[in-house]
């Protein structure tokens, strides 16, 4: 049995691969980055089982490469992707992973007989933004990417790529967000935390537990078909409800090892407040009934990275000022940082995470004025229950989404469309079928049932790096739903990408 995997220098990859190697009767084939250095600590790490593993160099938008790695085996687990802050830095790498290495790989396996079965590891990301309003969601949710957020806008397009590949045996899992050992380096070299809005959800899953998601599906794959349960369908990869937490939560269990909170160490106009990328999973058993890998909390993440990296308990003897001014505030230069937006007058950037320059002074210094969940405190200074928000029977879900245990019909797909603001075109047929669409705008496309049941509607982000919800919202109930959360009605911003990346907007009419 030969399985192919990309990514596996990446923190899931890795320990899939770890997981993997222990099914028995089985070969691999990985994919790997000519200049990545650390294909040396996969080959130490695995020397043991070096006949079992054969490397390919090249990337996965090399279509000679993605040859060599489909010829002749029967599983595809796609694990590549370009991820923040490297996709801000280098959208141009994003793309060609995200995007149009996706649909490359996919063309080669597509040709390949006999065909193999693909994996695709997508990303919660995919919902945008979500607070109080909308903690909760499910498979089926609107997706709507965040403004300028280019990892999440290529992992969309290449998403539905595969949705709509002609790939006989796949699914898609969009992986939530992910404890691994460098969290702390990946975020001390960026300004990539300040992103993290102090309320958003997050629903955490371990890098380990999601590698041994990968082995559990091929290992029972491999000994009695899943069939339609798992094949074709799209699947959120979550770590439970004990993983459920805000962002504030995760910055706060970090400084808890330098013996520190968040307040001591930021302020609430470091981060943004809105335009983040995260939620709860409303389904997040779905998988793990299926295949038995929610195994770790956040609180015994936390525990063991304290053991393996009992340097930082140093942290504690140094005075807390030091460590934020040095820390912290250093990384007020990076170009994805707050901080440099405001001082570099990008009132793009702040219209999106802040709603404007003028909210974002609004947040001042002070903790005392700032809303958190966490002392269970709404925007407008209303008492809130935050753990009743954790309560998954008090969930509040999106009025459009479907779990995977609905019963949907072609009337089904009428009616989204009509909420979307649109149509569909085609008379009759079934949901997998590859149906013809009109948009709020007119414009007419085609996608599977099942696809736009994913959360699927095509718009102009589909095609230019651009994002145009403001405008959409006000004729689209679906999206409307969500986007009212954390944008007023009045708003009325398209936000774009220039041809070098530059973050730009426009005011449009209402």
């Amino acid at each position: 049995m030969k399985i192919a995997l990309t990514g596996v220098t990446g923190n899931m990859g890795k320990q899939a691969l770890n997981e993997c190697l222990k099914i028995p009767d089985t070969e691999y084939k990985l994919l790997i980055l000519p200049n990545d250095k650390r294909v040396k600590q996969i080959k130490r790490l695995h020397k043991k089982d070096k006949n079992r593993i054969e490397i390919i160099f090249g990337s996965i938008a090399d279509k000679a490469a993605c040859e060599r790695l489909v010829e002749g085996v029967e599983y595809v687990v796609n694990m590549a992707a370009v991820i923040p802050p490297h996709s801000d830095q280098h959208p141009e790498l994003a793309i060609e992973c995200n995007e149009k290495g996706v649909g490359v790989l996919l063309d080669v396996i597509e040709r390949a007989e006999p065909q193999p079965k693909l994996i695709h590891i997508s990303t919660m990301a995919l919902y945008g933004n979500r607070n109080e309003k909308h903690m909760w969601g499910r498979v089926g949710d609107p997706l709507l990417i965040s403004p300028f957020d280019l990892y999440s806008l290529t992992k969309m397009r290449g998403e539905f790529k595969v949705l709509e590949s002609g790939v006989k045996t796949k699914a898609v899992i969009r992986q939530t967000a992910m404890l691994h050992e460098n969290m702390l380096s990946d975020n001390m070299s960026d300004g990539l935390m300040f992103h993290t809005c102090f309320n958003a959800p997050l629903e955490w899953a371990t890098a380990e537990d999601s590698g041994l998601l990968i082995a559990n599906i091929l290992r029972q794959d491999i000994q009695n078909s899943l069939g339609q349960k798992f094949w074709g369908k799209v699947f959120n990869l979550g770590g439970g409800i004990d993983n459920c937490v805000i962002g504030y939560d995760v910055l706060n269990d970090g400084f808890e090892i330098i013996g520190g909170n968040v307040k001591n160490f930021f302020e609430p106009n470091f981060n943004a407040t809105r335009n983040f990328h995260g939620l709860w999973f409303y389904d997040s058993k779905v998988l793990d009934d299926m295949f038995c890998y929610q195994r770790q909390t956040t609180a015994d993440f936390w525990t063991k990275f304290k053991k393996t990296h009992s340097i930082m308990k140093a942290g504690k003897i140094v005075p807390k000022r030091w460590i934020k001014r040095l820390a912290i505030m250093k990384l007020f230069s990076s170009p994805n940082s707050v901080k440099y937006w405001y001082k570099h007058n990008d009132e793009a950037k702040m219209l999106a995470y802040f709603g404007g320059t003028e909210e974002y002074e609004k947040l001042g210094r002070k903790w005392d004025g700032f809303y958190l969940l966490k002392d269970n405190k709404d925007k407008n200074g209303n008492r809130i229950e935050y753990n009743e928000l954790k309560n998954r029977e008090n969930a509040v879900l999106p009025k459009i989404g479907y779990g995977a245990d609905e019963e949907i019909t072609f009337s089904t797909l009428k009616h989204i469309a009509e909420l979307h603001g649109g149509k569909l075109l085609t008379q009759k047929g079934e949901i997998t079928d590859l149906l013809q669409w009109e948009n709020s705008d007119g414009e007419h496309f085609s996608a599977k049932g099942t696809t736009v049941l994913a959360g699927h509607w095509f718009n102009k982000s589909y095609v230019d790096y651009c994002w145009d919800f403001d405008r959409l919202a006000k004729k689209d109930k679906i999206y409307a739903d969500v986007w009212y959360d954390s944008h007023d009605k009045e708003e009325n911003n398209f936000y774009y990408y220039d041809d070098k990346f530059q973050a730009h907007y426009e005011k449009i009419k209402g």
